[in-house]
């Protein structure tokens, strides 16, 4: 269950999290909390709201809820979530609602590079993030842990395969770019009020020679001090928010 191997269910543990399910609108299915949880603020204010939603709730001792918990000190309340609806159907409706710039992630194996980059999409306003096969799991306790929520909202295609997905850009009209160290052009100097599909490999192996070659157009990220590389979440969050800019100006 915490690792995200059930078809239709979700581990989400911890105050902060428990409060992005609510804002999220997910269907809570159960929750199991702590003594001390009951007694804290948030908490009778959490528990006050599950029950006038009318989810079952569970007290458990300190004992078992450690047990349960994935991080080394539990916050005292664990919930069981339905997952999120996902899927290419998501992400194409977002594409009549929002600003035409969807997420690729091609065997993204970091949970927490992958957690975070679903919060910085979410901020950016992007249509949707795809994972491909390999990927990490966009709903593992870790993810959600980095996502800071985000992952509850934002619509994610999981499971595609890389072909797929480049034959659905073209399809939507969606041109598909990458980052490369060997782009002529800077990252500011792209037009990204045009529909695209941004495209990032494995943070250990990156985009191979024949995936590149597949994709229109490549893009660099200048740095100075002989930096090879930033951390994919980091390279992530520079350009979508240069695509916000422009898309504001």
């Amino acid at each position: 269950m915490r690792e995200g191997k059930i078809k239709d269910a979700i581990f989400v543990e911890g105050i902060r999290l428990a409060e992005e399910t609510l804002r999220s609108d997910i269907s809570i299915k159960e929750v199991f909390y702590t003594e001390n949880f009951a007694e804290n603020e948030r908490g009778i204010k959490l528990l006050n709201r599950f029950s006038n939603l009318k989810i079952e709730t569970f007290e458990v001792s300190e004992q078992i809820l450690n047990s349960l918990s994935d991080t080394k000190t539990s916050q005292g309340v664990v919930l069981i979530a339905k997952k999120p609806q996902t899927g290419k159907e998501k992400i194409e409706a977002s594409l009549t609602k929002k600003f035409p710039l969807v997420l690729l992630l091609h065997e993204i194996n970091n949970p927490s590079n992958l957690g975070a980059i679903l919060r910085t999409a979410e901020a950016a306003g992007v249509c949707g993030v795809i994972l491909t096969q390999n990927s990490a799991n966009a709903f593992s306790p870790k993810t959600l842990r980095a996502s800071m929520g985000a992952a509850f909202r934002v619509s994610v295609w999981e499971n595609a395969e890389f072909s797929e997905v480049l034959s659905w850009a073209k399809e939507n009209n969606l041109q598909t770019i990458c980052a490369d160290i060997n782009a002529e052009k800077n990252y500011t100097e792209i037009d990204w009020k045009k529909p695209r599909l941004l495209i990032f490999g494995s943070e250990a192996h990156g985009l191979s020679f024949l995936e590149r070659n597949e994709i229109t157009e490549s893009l660099i990220i200048p740095m100075e001090n002989d930096v090879e590389s930033l951390n994919l979440a980091v390279s992530c969050g520079i350009i979508l928010f240069e695509a916000k800019r422009q898309r504001f100006n």
